[in-house]
């Protein structure tokens, strides 16, 4: 971590008397891709997560090709909350990358208005499970792609748009998950999303 990585709120940030909407989002990737540290720098509350040590019980189970430095996992989901104003409020729930805990993903689904899909260009294929799981649920998403320091490949959105075969639909957006101001610039996008699909539906006979 560099010094544009955001620290965790050191007490509770109250809920504003104005909040009239709360949003349950989700938070999907593979594993290592950033879920845990997206909703760690975001979090106006410091954020509940369940984060152990890796241990040799995984070896040979999880696919750390990339992500060799890593040395825990989230083994149920992370929890945080932001205020995008005074009346709208997102709860994030960020969900376990691993394919072995893949099953609580249909759990964290439920009550989910919108997800993001955070994509690691290091290891692409690691997002194909999770936009299938929302495409079953018919939940929107967003894509970002979290541009990481070393990364030399730099594809562009189009072509990582065409590498995971999304429609020109679904939007896109790079974003650093360790940098608050980046991330909220995803979720505002995923939150415009919403707003624009609800405005089409209430538009169709």
């Amino acid at each position: 971590m560099d010094s544009a990585t955001s620290e965790l709120p050191l007490q509770r940030t109250p809920l504003a008397d104005a909040a009239e909407t709360g949003l349950k989002i989700i938070v999907v990737g593979g594993f290592g891709v950033g879920k845990t540290t997206l909703v760690r720098s975001v979090s106006e509350i410091r954020p509940l997560n369940t984060e152990e040590v890796m241990t040799q019980a995984g070896e040979g189970i999880d696919e750390t090709a990339g992500v060799e430095r890593k040395t825990t996992t989230t083994v149920a989901f992370d929890f945080g909350r932001i205020s995008l104003n005074e009346q709208m409020v997102l709860y994030l729930f960020g969900a376990p990358g691993q394919e072995r805990f893949w099953f609580l993903w249909d759990r964290l689904f439920s009550g989910t208005l919108g997800a993001v899909v955070l994509v690691d260009t290091r290891r692409m294929a690691d997002s194909w499970y999770a936009i299938d799981r929302l495409e079953h649920h018919k939940t929107p998403f967003v894509v970002a792609v979290n541009r990481f320091d070393g990364d030399e490949s730099r594809f562009t959105l189009d072509e990582i748009r065409q590498a995971l075969a999304l429609g020109e639909y679904v939007p896109m957006i790079d974003c650093d998950a360790r940098v608050r101001g980046s991330v909220k610039e995803v979720l505002i996008a995923l939150v415009d999303h919403l707003y624009t699909l609800a405005m089409a539906q209430e538009g169709t006979p």
